[in-house]
């Protein structure tokens, strides 16, 4: 059964991933997960910029990743 929100789930992460990026790329800030991933990503740069031993670059990935994976993988 596939869910309402992940309507080309086929259990497989990097296939679904592809699938997400795929679509953030083509359509830009129209697709619904291109805002949440950018957001996570500048309170990442902000809380890298923050933290010592920590980079803004490091904290960017980390945000925009994290919030990328919650997109793919809801549960």
């Amino acid at each position: 059964m596939t869910a309402p929100r992940r309507p080309q789930d086929n259990g497989s992460f990097v296939s679904d991933a592809r699938h997400e990026l795929a679509g953030m790329l083509q359509d830009g800030l129209d697709h619904p997960s291109t805002r949440p991933v950018l957001v996570w990503g500048a309170m990442g740069a902000v809380a890298g910029a923050m933290l010592p031993f920590v980079s803004i670059g490091l904290g960017l990935a980390a945000g925009a990743g994290y919030k990328f994976y919650k997109r793919v993988r809801p549960d």
